[in-house]
């Protein structure tokens, strides 16, 4: 008789003892994964908000489902709907099965990269899924634009709810409703799944207990090492800021300096990225002074600082410095994002004050005006708000966390399942990406500020309107007079293309309205040397028909960066020998990037 082969068991490909083995691994992990979950919670560090969530979702959902299920004929009607397009997808499945050709009754957008792999299309199984799942996702996207009875507010939130549970249910986001995923978990013997079960459990770790998705291999960059490396000096600090004057590389630069405003919801180095990209290194390289705010990672102690302390500490304070450090009272003033809506509201009070130190502004991706604020507003209404507004009380801040995750979900098929399907079913870590990295480094939001600003801007829509007050002082954005370069991003889902620019139409000066491809900030951050987006310029617009205005406008290929330049120094070329940051007045806190920065959530 011979000996009992020692060779392991395997069903075709599969290794079946090394893949018992991995699903023990798998299980062992999933209970770290559990724990890392449950023990903030069993010690109180943290505590859910899911049910405040779940029941927005289940209320604004059960009045689209009260409008259809209310009348039997509705009811009928909206049965027939999806039974007819599942027996026109069986017919085609069968036609298909029998050898006939067949075209398939509900194809992907095509910029959808989920199914990208071959057999989505070529497995009948597989392409039947597909179309299956794209047929009930569109058939309750249809159901709620179908809804008559829904004010605009909730008919939007009902929309971006089914749409994300849309994307949840995906597929491609399944082990054995994925062709590509199952693939890979038999070739491996699910050791992919084990690879991604450790590092599910380390993000759930690294989130204190939530999961902090990583979208970018975190271990590859350094703020000051490899990230905002562009040589400057912190000439000036406070509470709320630090500013940073960046060190010349020209011998002449523009007498009057220029500051940038950055949002406070983010950090300010995504313009100072790595010095390819870094539109702060771009501009001192052409004769520029250029100033930054570094906003504060804020804490319980600062929760009572108001939109108003931001204005005076932040933009108000920094021309106070600018003038110590060069001498100079003319400033040219950039603000991005939520920076460029304080900007507005600064240039408005500053008008009111008699205050004209500064002489031009440009607006990236900053909306003034909220009719048109997109999907943010879907988190934005009095019982919402109020619900917030408790959270931060018991803080004093919002966590940096929330808002990265309200932004993701804006694009989740970007930034949140491919992420999930990459990192815990592939098992492989993502590359490091810089942008990325950026996005994951999210900073806190004091709780009197950012009740203002979701109050006044959002809710109440009231700079535009001219109910907004800074100081007991009225602001109307008509006072503003001095020029005004006003960027938007065509695909922009934070500050919408439409939204920005029917914000042109509300200022007293003239406007330059540009049109930048691409989003919130591949748009911005678009480096001439990359050939990648192109811009439009056009005639000062004066409603939120952006197809119309871009019937009038013409488009230039390459980065809208040049552009601007030439627009800022038309506002006064007049130049002057370049200054040494700290060998003036103020004198040099510490080197760029500074302390506040590296603060982390």
């Amino acid at each position: 008789m011979r000996a009992p082969s020692q060779e392991p068991m395997k069903i075709g490909t599969v290794d079946v003892e090394e893949f018992s083995r991995n699903l023990a691994r798998l299980v062992e992990e999933g209970g770290r994964a559990l724990a890392a979950y449950l023990k903030p919670r069993e010690e109180g560090r943290n505590s859910d908000q899911f049910t405040e969530e779940v029941t927005e979702v289940v209320k604004t959902l059960g009045q689209v489902a009260e409008y259809w299920l209310a009348d039997p004929e509705r009811t009928v009607e909206l049965q027939t709907r999806l039974g007819k397009a599942y027996l026109d997808l069986w017919a085609a499945s069968a036609k298909r099965l029998a050898g006939e050709p067949a075209a398939p009754v509900a194809a992907p957008d095509p910029g959808d990269k989920r199914f990208a792999d071959p057999e989505w299309s070529s497995n009948q199984f597989y392409d039947f899924l597909k179309q299956a799942y794209l047929l009930s996702t569109r058939w309750a996207n249809q159901m709620v634009s179908d809804t008559p009875n829904l004010d605009p507010h909730t008919k939007q939130k009902a929309a971006f709810y089914v749409r994300q549970i849309g994307n949840a249910l995906s597929p491609s986001n399944f082990v054995l409703t994925n062709p590509e995923l199952l693939r890979e978990t038999l070739t491996t013997n699910a050791d992919n799944l084990v690879r991604g079960m450790r590092m599910l459990a380390e993000d759930i770790e690294s989130g204190g207990g939530d999961l902090k998705i990583r979208q970018s291999d975190s271990s590859m960059f350094a703020v000051g090492r490899n990230l905002a490396t562009t040589p400057g000096k912190v000439i000036f600090q406070n509470d709320l800021m630090q500013l940073i004057q960046y060190a010349p590389s020209t011998a002449m630069v523009l007498k009057r300096p220029l500051l940038i405003v950055p949002p406070w919801i983010n950090k300010y180095y995504v313009l100072d990225l790595t010095p390819e990209k870094s539109f702060i290194k771009w501009c001192v390289d052409r004769g520029l002074t250029v100033f930054c705010i570094s906003w504060v990672n804020p804490d319980a102690h600062l929760a009572q600082k108001t939109f108003e302390d931001y204005v005076r500490e932040g933009p108000l304070a920094a021309l106070d410095a600018i003038k110590q450090a060069t001498g100079e009272d003319k400033v040219h003033a950039v603000g991005y994002c939520v920076g460029g809506t304080m900007l507005a509201v600064t240039l408005a009070a500053m008008a009111v004050w008699g205050d004209q130190r500064i002489v031009s502004a440009t607006l990236f991706a900053s909306q003034v005006d909220f009719t048109h604020a997109g999907d943010l507003k879907v988190f934005v209404d009095e019982e919402q708000v109020r619900m917030l507004e408790q959270r931060m009380a018991e803080r004093g801040y919002l966590e940096g966390k929330a808002m990265a995750t309200v932004f993701n979900l804006l694009r989740s098929n970007e930034l949140v399942w491919p992420y999930v399907i990459n990192n815990y079913l592939k098992g492989k870590a993502p590359f490091p990406f810089d942008l990325l990295y950026w996005n994951s480094d999210a900073t806190r939001l004091p709780a009197a500020n950012h009740s203002f600003y979701l109050r006044n801007c959002y809710l109440e829509n009231a700079l535009s309107k001219r109910k907004m007050t800074i100081g007991n002082t009225p602001i109307d954005l008509q006072s503003i007079k001095v020029p005004i370069y006003n960027l938007a991003t065509r695909e922009d889902h934070i500050a919408p293309a439409k939204s920005v620019l029917l914000g042109s139409k509300f200022f007293g000066g003239p406007v330059r309205f540009v049109l930048s491809g691409s989003g919130h900030i591949a748009g911005v951050v678009n480096p001439p040397d990359k050939h990648k987006y192109q811009f439009w310029t056009g005639p000062r617009p004066r409603n939120a028909d952006l197809d119309g205005w871009l019937a009038k406008a013409k488009e230039h290929p390459g980065s809208w960066w040049p552009d601007w330049l030439v627009w800022l120094i038309r506002q006064g070329p007049t130049e002057v020998p370049a200054r040494i940051p700290g060998d003036r007045a103020l004198k040099a806190v510490e080197d760029a990037p500074g302390r506040y920065v590296k603060v982390r959530d």
